[in-house]
């Protein structure tokens, strides 16, 4: 059998893939259907909550590509079932929310008889197909202007620039820049003095609290890069991805009995990556990619529309669905005995910061609530 046939064989047994409507997975949708030569099988998840639900998107990407198009919207209930599940799937606590829809995602496809899910993971850490690298970019160089320039003429000015129509389709404003900046290093700080005000003072004696920040440096300066985004680039191989999206993506599953391969992940295009100047990466780098090819993804869209994360997770005390919310109360209830988190924060964080910034501190009760549901499958009580 000629080569290319044997490629186009082995390609149609696992033309399935996740499918969100991002640029990734529908990147991976269409160069499927390209290879093949039919439709792909693709999978989706929707939440049925308004700001919570990207399906929209992936109907999108599934219309453009003609692919054989599956979808399942994820309940609560199916929310508090998942939770010890997935807790007991991972060999150490895992607090990332989107879990829930990748492995209901996983398990629509095994109910389909599909044994093999491809996934569009490490697009954007390759790529630089994350609309905050441009904006960092930008950020960086404000922040490189001289000082009186910025404080005594940008900061205090009305100036306005218009669309520029490059990929990230936003407009540029100098004050919203510079509002942003001191944000950021506002929310800095408050999250470097805060290990004290959460976690137990025996605990935090037992631990290198600035363990965390020297190993993220380390991997930022070791980077062989001279470009911001590069750096970038690979501290977001390493944590991002390496870290949290993978295993994620691969227990989740695991748990629902299938395996997933990363295509955007092979040797080769992560060598052809390391080559693009960092110029295209800050461009539209899946036009790259995709040069040459039918595979074109549809009209532009803003890539932070694309990548819409399902995160009604993040709000377990919502009071949407009750279940969930006392599998919360009681998770954090049972952590307080365990000597690591202060009892007064997980007080204060169910009755004051959840209510004050339910997005930040919701996602804070998930990660603690998936803590304590890890401690309890591993049989370790209190």
């Amino acid at each position: 059998m000629p080569a290319r046939r044997r490629a186009r064989g082995r390609a149609g047994r696992r033309s399935r893939t996740f499918l969100s409507g991002g640029t990734d997975s529908s990147t991976v949708a269409g160069l499927l259907g390209e290879v093949t030569g039919k439709p792909a099988r693709t999978y989706s998840i929707g939440f049925e909550a308004q700001g919570y639900d990207e399906m929209g998107y992936a109907r999108i990407a599934a219309r453009h590509f003609g692919t054989r198009h599956h979808e399942y919207y994820v309940t609560p209930a199916d929310i508090v079932t998942a939770v010890p599940k997935i807790a007991e799937v991972y060999d150490q606590p895992f607090g990332n929310s989107s879990v829930v829809p990748t492995y209901f995602c996983a398990k629509l496809a095994r109910e389909d008889g599909i044994d093999t899910l491809l996934g569009g993971d490490g697009g954007d850490e390759l790529f630089g197909g994350n609309v905050r690298y441009a904006k960092q970019h930008l950020y960086s160089l404000y922040s490189d202007l001289p000082l009186p320039l910025r404080k005594g003429l940008i900061e205090p000015s009305r100036f306005f620039h218009p669309r520029s129509g490059s990929w990230q389709g936003a407009a540029v404003h100098p004050q919203r820049v510079a509002a942003h900046a001191g944000a950021v290093r506002k929310l800095q700080s408050a999250r470097a003095a805060r290990p004290a005000n959460v976690f137990a003072p025996e605990f935090l004696a037992s631990v290198d609290e600035t363990g965390p920040r020297k190993l993220q440096a380390q991997a930022y300066d070791s980077a062989h890069a001279q470009s911001l985004i590069n750096r970038m680039l690979a501290f977001d191989l390493r944590f991002t991805l390496a870290d949290n999206d993978l295993p994620k993506v691969a227990r989740a599953c695991e748990l629902a009995g299938l395996s997933v391969r990363f295509p955007l992940l092979d040797d080769p295009v992560v060598a052809f990556s390391a080559t693009l100047p960092p110029r295209l990466k800050l461009g539209h780098p899946v036009a790259v990619l995709l040069q040459g090819s039918a595979a074109r993804l549809p009209a532009r869209r803003d890539h932070h529309q694309d990548q819409a994360r399902l995160r009604l997770a993040h709000r377990p005390l919502a009071a949407e669905p009750p279940p969930l919310r006392q599998l919360a109360l009681d998770s954090l209830a049972d952590l307080k005995k365990r000597g690591i988190v202060r009892a007064e924060f997980i007080d204060e964080l169910t009755s004051t910061h959840v209510a004050a910034h339910a997005g930040y501190y919701g996602t804070m009760v998930w990660v603690l609530m998936m803590l304590e549901q890890w401690f309890q499958r591993r049989s370790l009580v209190v």
